[in-house]
């Protein structure tokens, strides 16, 4: 397939202008093929005498195409380009007929079959290119148009789209005619959907789930309503430009790749998010951060739009910013900066390190399969830690100020950094110009180090600066409470102070020598922070006496970044979270710290040798948490706790009980999340076997707990399961998108190493053709899941830059090995240090 060039992409749009798309899709084809009919109505520019160009398509047949009436030879498709020659200024029309094929691995149009009652679903994701794999058009995200949707579809279905539907009868359904939107962001969902339908100050909203999760959707029906309309009123206080479109729908679908898509008055989101099971309250703000997430972006991306993929951050950036610091203005969730500083912006953090770096604006995104790349944890949580701090900088009555004359000056159209710039500059003296340049145009994460020093009796703070941003920040002054044996912190004073872009700056006095100097507290900029020495004995007694969540979730991402820098011993890591843990209040805070400490501690920077006893460690801590929970006053913080005792267990006796039983020991009873929790533990450990995996089915047999089941069979210590799981990924092309991940996901075990020591190398070779054949979004999985992560030993890493070297992987896979290389190597250092 070829990719768009941006000198492609930007060659068209000076030659053409794209009016209206007619489209006609018929989903009654089959299960395997939809009939897909296209008219587009588009300007060759007077300047031109003649002009060729091509439209994008990626049909299982091309039947019928035509150019003003005249036929065109449909063999003239070059992988997925239909050129278009001798083109005379002036209006043309454009008529392409179709068979496509759907998709099982989330691009383009996803067909879904519910294994629960056999319902079918189909849904479009049609992001970066894959629009193609629906109806032709010409795809570039700056030749906007209107789209003007007619579906047929099988008696029964609902039919959503970008715009209100009606039904015409007999299975026909007409979407009213779009706004001018980019190709990327056409939305249709069909189906025998449950839905849950209301309106707010004029506008309809709808919620939309498979039938088979009616339940849980009603369930949470009011909580999703609320949380919508309160963001929707909190951005109409913020922004002048009202919602420009005429719905808003909300459908939660299957098998979704990400975790959302702003489709306009349609977004997509993934089906996990109606809960099967008990979760807890941070999930449940995760859920509601995402529906503010992309709500914003009706304003950042819908209504203005990046004109290319290099500005992605326009997007993304700031629907990642406003998210979170709308849902804290207008929810009651308050405090959701903490569990952006201890789980997204650490994936930044991590991103920003890796030789895949790049600048949240990048300068140079030649082409689409570039781009895709792109969209990682710098483009969304460092983008949005830059944007936390310029409101910092700036102030937010001027941000708000030039987001506003951005919109006015942009909307329905596309924008660039440059634009968004300019529209900031006209509403500060600031020079907002030179900070996008040392913000956005660079890589890297700065390290601030705190120096203090005596100044007669008391005491001069310099902060050490390595890298090249400027920094404004806080600087907490903690003293120790002595009259509390509990190692209370007392917040004697919080200072603001200006990090120079350069240089350590002049030293500024503190006073009175405090028991910990906190830079970055609140978390208002982008950097790694240090410890002086006494700072730092004064965090590991008394971590937990500091009494803000954000304030313990800076000093948790700081011991963090020690460890990963290999300054602090893996072991300390487990020692802290050992001793403060079991005293700590928020969930996010719990949740981050225990992940780390097990995922990335215990199984990777610890050696092998020396994994039994972290697991020792954390199952000690979370019996400790569910000890103290037993009075029923933290149900969110006792599930994270049995969550992770089951993960982190070695031997079976315990959460076996608990599944024979069905429940924990006071709470709670085990849901089928839990079930197959254990289940899938039980696997690892030698004591589950088929049997048990088909009659835990057989109980669940929805797509959970087919994916339940498939990551259970993959994480039995048994030869023949390897192997047939290994098939299953990369010799077979039959798992979806979501079982391909389940099945890579129980498939490399820390405790498994020997039996699947030979897989290694062959990882190599088939990870490159499956993501050949399959596409970027199995390739994705394929280098985010499949890859043996546990296999921390230098043949692992001498074989992935062998076939980064020799086998020509496809971007979205070599992406994925380098990062996951450089997580390897990272790791070994570790272990050294």
């Amino acid at each position: 397939m070829s990719v768009l060039t941006r000198a492609e992409a930007q060659t068209r749009a000076r030659l053409i202008d794209v009016h209206r798309y007619t489209i006609d899709l018929d989903l009654t084809a089959g299960d395997d093929t939809f009939d897909s009919r296209t008219v587009i109505r588009f300007t060759v520019r007077a300047d031109q005498d003649t002009t060729d160009t091509f439209v994008e398509i990626k049909p299982a047949t091309l039947r019928t195409v035509s150019l003003d009436g005249q036929p065109l030879d449909p063999q003239t498709l070059d992988e997925n380009r239909l050129p278009l020659k001798n083109l005379l200024p002036g209006e043309h029309e454009l008529r392409v007929d179709a068979s496509m094929r759907y998709s099982r691995t989330g691009e383009g149009m996803h067909r879904f079959t519910d294994p629960t009652d056999g319902e079918s679903y189909v849904y479009t994701q049609l992001f970066m290119d894959d629009v193609q794999r629906v109806f032709a058009a010409f795809d570039q995200p700056d030749l906007k148009a209107v789209f003007d949707l007619t579906v047929t579809a099988p008696e029964g279905w609902t039919v959503l789209a970008n715009s209100v539907t009606d039904h015409l009868g007999d299975g026909r359904w007409q979407a009213a005619p779009t706004p001018l939107i980019s190709t990327y962001l056409v939305a249709v969902a069909a189906g025998p959907w449950h839905s849950v339908r209301t309106e707010h100050r004029g506008l309809p909203f709808g919620l939309h789930c498979r039938r088979s999760l009616a339940p849980y959707l009603d369930a949470d029906a009011d909580e999703l309503l609320d949380i919508t309309r309160q963001c929707y009123d909190r951005y109409h206080e913020k922004f002048e430009e009202p919602y420009p479109f005429d719905s808003y729908d909300q459908a939660f679908v299957p098998e979704f790749n990400a975790g959302a898509m702003e489709n306009p008055g349609l977004v997509t989101f993934r089906d996990e998010f109606v809960y099967r099971s008990a979760v807890t309250d941070t999930e449940r703000q995760t859920r509601a951060m995402v529906i503010a997430h992309e709500m914003a972006h009706m304003w950042f991306g819908d209504l203005v739009t990046l004109r290319w993929w290099d500005d992605i951050w326009l997007n993304e950036s700031f629907a990642e910013y406003m998210g979170y610091q709308t849902l804290t203005e207008a929810t009651r969730f308050t405090d959701t900066w903490t569990d952006f500083g201890v789980t997204r912006k650490a994936w930044g953090y991590d991103a920003d390190q890796r030789p895949s770096t790049h600048p949240v604006a990048p300068e140079a995104v030649d082409d689409t399969a570039s781009a895709l790349l792109n969209f990682d944890g710098i483009s969304y949580a460092k983008g949005a830690s830059a944007l936390r701090q310029l409101v910092t900088w700036l102030g937010e009555k001027d941000f708000l100020a030039g987001i506003n004359t951005h919109f006015a000056r942009h909307k329905f159209a596309n924008a660039t950094l440059a634009d968004f710039i300019d529209s900031l500059a006209a509403h500060t003296d600031r020079d907002v110009h030179a900070w996008a340049d040392a913000w956005l145009r660079t890589t890297g994460v700065d390290t601030l180090t705190p120096r203090v020093t005596p100044d007669g009796g008391t005491c001069a703070l310099t902060v050490d600066h390595t890298g090249s941003r400027p920094h404004r920040i806080a600087v907490g002054l903690y003293d120790q409470d002595v009259t509390d044996e509990t190692h209370h912190l007392v917040l004697r004073e919080r200072l603001d102070l200006d990090v120079p872009q350069a240089g350590s700056g002049a030293p500024h006095p503190i006073g009175k020598r405090p028991a910990l100097l906190l830079l970055n507290d609140g978390d208002l900029t982008y950097a790694k922070v240090r410890f002086d020495p006494e700072s730092f004995r004064t965090v590991t007694t008394a971590l937990r006496g500091l009494p803000e969540p954000l304030t313990r979730a800076v000093v948790w991402n700081a011991l963090r970044d020690a460890v990963r820098d290999g300054e602090l011993p893996a072991a300390a890591y487990l020692d802290a979270a050992r001793t403060h843990l079991p005293h700590e209040t928020d969930l996010a805070l719990v949740q981050g710290v225990l992940a780390f400490a097990a995922t990335q501690v215990a199984d990777r920077y610890l050696t092998p040798e020396e994994r039994p006893a972290a697991l020792a460690t954390l199952t000690a801590l979370c019996r400790d948490l569910i000890r103290r929970t037993e009075d029923g006053d933290h149900p969110g913080l006792r599930l994270t706790a049995v969550r992770h005792y089951i993960n982190v267990a070695a031997h079976p006796d315990t959460i076996a009980a608990w599944l024979a039983d069905g429940t924990v020991p006071g709470g709670p009873e085990l849901d089928p999340e839990l079930r197959w929790r254990v289940l899938a533990r039980l696997a690892v450990l030698g004591a589950a076997d088929e049997a048990a995996i088909t009659a835990e089915l057989e109980r669940d047999p929805s797509a959970t707990g087919r994916e339940g089941a498939a990551r259970c069979r993959a994480a039995l210590p048994d030869a023949d399961a390897k192997r047939q799981a290994w098939e299953a990924m990369f010799t077979t092309d039959d798992l979806s998108n979501y079982l391909f991940t389940a099945t890579a996901q129980g498939f490399w075990q820390p405790e498994q190493t020997d039996l699947v020591r030979d897989y290694v190398p062959r990882y190599f070779q088939d990870a490159v053709t499956v993501a050949a054949r399959r596409g970027p979004a199995i390739a994705d999985a394929a280098g985010r899941w499949a890859f043996p992560a546990h296999a921390i030993d230098t043949d692992t890493l001498r074989l992935g830059e062998q076939c980064l070297h020799d086998a020509e992987p496809i971007p979205a896979l070599r992406r994925k090995l380098t990062d996951q290389l450089d997580d390897l190597e990272r790791a070994l250092r570790v272990r050294g240090a």
